[in-house]
């Protein structure tokens, strides 16, 4: 072989070498089904992805089976994986700031979830992830509702006395001063919970109650309708060191189906309530409403038992709930 011959196999050696350096697979975990909405999110980001063709593939490991639902952040955060959808509350003994991120009462409806993804109050929020080395692809809440295996909860007075789970801190803080019993657990946990008799009632979001078949264990449901005092803020998140490792042209492929993945959330997520009732009716499930005198009585109930702990217990949570109660 000539000298120059030698130097363009080399040459192409090293490209070859550099191609594979550059490709890359992500693990990405999450607790629920893969009929389930968030699951549907983490796909297209990672469908879109393997069809921009930038040697970058998204794996996905859902039904808590690469790791145990609340155990996601820490593990995120130290780059041991790389992508989760995650209830942010769930990592609220982390940065009890993501605590607000399940505040009962604090959002009214899907299009003002939109909009407190979008302000300064998120900001605030990512600045805190930033110190975990996390960052968000994808913003994202979910409406939800209560469900009762002997009854139906529409007021504070329903609870009492109920064994309940309440999904984050905030809204088993609330649900206490109702004067019910909590039993905190993942929603992937609710069913054998009804089933054994571990729990008498349960809130969670409308795509869990359907996902988990909680219809099979309940006897009344009221799902989350005009009014909605159930709003859980559950983004696609990424480890923020293992973005800017890649490549400009897989970032860029990652932030592009990101965005059309926030999209089609946010009008699926619209859907779930009214879908996840139809669901319930079907099964023989009582449908109970929340009147907007039911919901202001929890809210009442919120602010002197979760905004208050909130802002007792948060450096600056006086100003982080002052910065989410002032997105109209």
């Amino acid at each position: 072989m000539t000298s120059a011959l030698k130097l363009v196999a080399a040459v192409a050696a090293l490209s070859v070498g550099a191609g594979a350096a550059q490709a890359a697979e992500l693990r990405l975990s999450h607790q629920w089904s893969n009929n389930d909405i968030r699951h549907k999110v983490a796909q297209m980001v990672a469908d879109d992805v393997a069809a921009a063709d930038v040697d970058l593939e998204i794996k996905i490991f859902p039904s808590k089976s690469l790791f145990k639902p609340r155990e996601q952040y820490q593990p995120l955060s130290r780059g041991q994986l790389d992508m989760t959808v995650l209830p942010l509350s769930y990592a609220g003994g982390v940065q009890p700031a993501f605590n607000l991120t399940l505040m009962p009462g604090l959002v009214k409806n899907h299009d003002h979830a939109a909009r407190l993804s979008d302000s300064a109050f998120m900001e605030a929020l990512e600045e805190k992830m930033a110190e975990d080395d996390v960052m968000v692809l994808v913003h994202g809440y979910l409406a939800g509702g209560f469900a009762g295996k002997d009854g139906c909860i529409t007021s504070p007075d329903d609870v009492q006395g109920l064994q309940t789970r309440a999904a984050g801190k905030s809204f088993e803080q609330m649900l206490a001063g109702a004067g019910a019993s909590i039993a905190s657990m993942a929603s992937s946990e609710i069913y054998n919970a009804m089933q054994t008799g571990v729990l008498n009632a349960a809130n969670t979001s409308s795509s869990s109650f359907v996902s988990y078949r909680i219809y099979e264990q309940v006897s009344c449901y009221t799902p989350a309708g005009d009014v909605a005092l159930w709003f859980m803020y559950q983004p696609l998140l990424m480890n923020k060191s293992t973005f800017e490792d890649l490549t400009e042209e897989q970032q860029a492929a990652l932030m592009a189906a990101s965005e059309k993945a926030e999209a089609f959330y946010l009008e699926e997520a619209k859907k779930e309530d009214a879908a996840s009732e139809e669901v319930f009716r079907e099964a023989g499930v009582e449908i109970a409403r929340m009147t907007p005198e039911d919901f202001e009585a929890w809210r009442a109930l919120a602010q002197e038992t979760s905004y208050q702990a909130f802002v007792e217990e948060v450096p600056n949570g006086q100003e982080l709930l002052d910065m989410a109660l002032s997105v109209e």
